[in-house]
């Protein structure tokens, strides 16, 4: 009968032979005869033995795995980025390894440890919405392991990282609303210390000085989380202002999805009298109606990027710079904001 957890020693059981003997076969030495080899290929395959190539990496000094970080894995653009990252590693001959931080810095410090007990020869990451200190990544780049940050990145002089220009994004976003005639954007805004919120932000920010419209504070909703419930609590909110906003730039596309609601049930129409946009190019806006004007991630172009960067370090020279690559924004105008048709 096969047994699934056949080793080398069960086959040199099995024929008679030393472990080493039988090493050195299965790895086609040429000090071992041809016919001894044959044997160790027949009662491998008899066994059902199965190589173990991370062990065999180790024991050559490198294990081939790319370990990933993600905040998490639901929704659209991280499962985007990892296609991305698991296509391109796969070109180069690697496996990936990959966890999720679940938004929380304690389970991102251990996602570090384990892959750094793990071996692995690089690591992707994609910071939690609660690291705030970065000394986990520091103790990474001490030790000389490729570490290439994308989407989400700290404030790190020696930072490698792929980007979405958010604040460009942003700034479309602004440019799109004005030219439909907006006057007062409103802005559904998420944690600041976050690199793609701060970017966004002052995209918006910039696009409102740059068409001589005046920020209003009322106008700007922090919001507590990522959710429909969170973008519906901004926008009724928002609608008991004196003077209400004509347009609702969301940071995020779910919130704004939860704003459309509202809207809808108060027969407030989208776009004629409140114009919408989100920002991620989430699945989910084309199937609402109308559907949802949103920026364009490029999730698997980043992934790629990602991918290629820490090619580059693994191969590294002594005089290798960081590098930050920015990859850019594209607005997909629908519905929800298009008024002049």
């Amino acid at each position: 009968m096969a047994n699934k957890q056949a080793s080398i020693t069960t086959i040199a059981t099995h024929l008679g032979l030393a472990v080493s003997t039988v090493s050195r076969a299965l790895s086609d030495h040429a000090n071992i005869r041809e016919d001894t080899k044959e044997r160790v290929r027949q009662m491998a395959l008899k066994l059902n033995y199965q190589p173990n190539h991370l062990a065999a990496g180790l024991r050559k000094g490198h294990s081939g795995i790319l370990g990933v970080v993600v905040p998490h894995i639901s929704g659209y653009f991280f499962p985007t980025v990892m296609h991305g990252i698991e296509k391109m590693a796969s070109k180069a001959g690697f496996h990936v390894m990959l966890c999720q931080s679940n938004e929380d810095v304690k389970q991102e410090r251990a996602n570090l440890k384990m892959l750094l007990n793990a071996q692995v020869e690089g690591i992707l990451i994609s910071m939690s919405s609660t690291t705030h200190d970065y000394q986990h990544f520091e103790k990474v780049q001490n030790k000389g392991i490729p570490l290439v940050f994308f989407d989400r990145m700290p404030d790190l002089p020696t930072t490698n990282a792929v980007v979405l220009d958010d604040h460009q994004g942003a700034f479309g976003v602004v440019k799109h609303l004005v030219e439909q005639g907006c006057k007062r954007i409103a802005f559904f805004s998420g944690p600041q210390h976050l690199n793609i919120n701060k970017n966004r932000f002052e995209g918006y920010v910039d696009a409102l000085e740059s068409f001589g419209l005046r920020l209003d504070p009322e106008l700007v909703f922090q919001l507590p989380n990522l959710s429909k419930a969170a973008g519906a609590e901004g926008m009724n909110l928002l609608l008991q202002l004196d003077s209400p906003p004509d347009a609702v730039f969301s940071s995020y596309d779910m919130p704004a999805v939860g704003a459309l609601e509202v809207l809808q049930e108060r027969n407030i129409r989208v776009p004629h009298d409140i114009a919408l946009s989100g920002f991620s190019n989430e699945p989910f806006t084309t199937l609402i109606w109308p559907r949802l004007t949103s920026v364009e991630q490029r999730g698997e172009l980043m992934g790629e990027a990602a991918v290629r960067l820490f090619l580059q370090m693994h191969k590294r020279t002594d005089n290798y710079s960081p590098q930050r690559i920015m990859l850019k924004p594209q607005l997909e105008v629908r519905g929800s904001s298009l008024r002049n048709q």
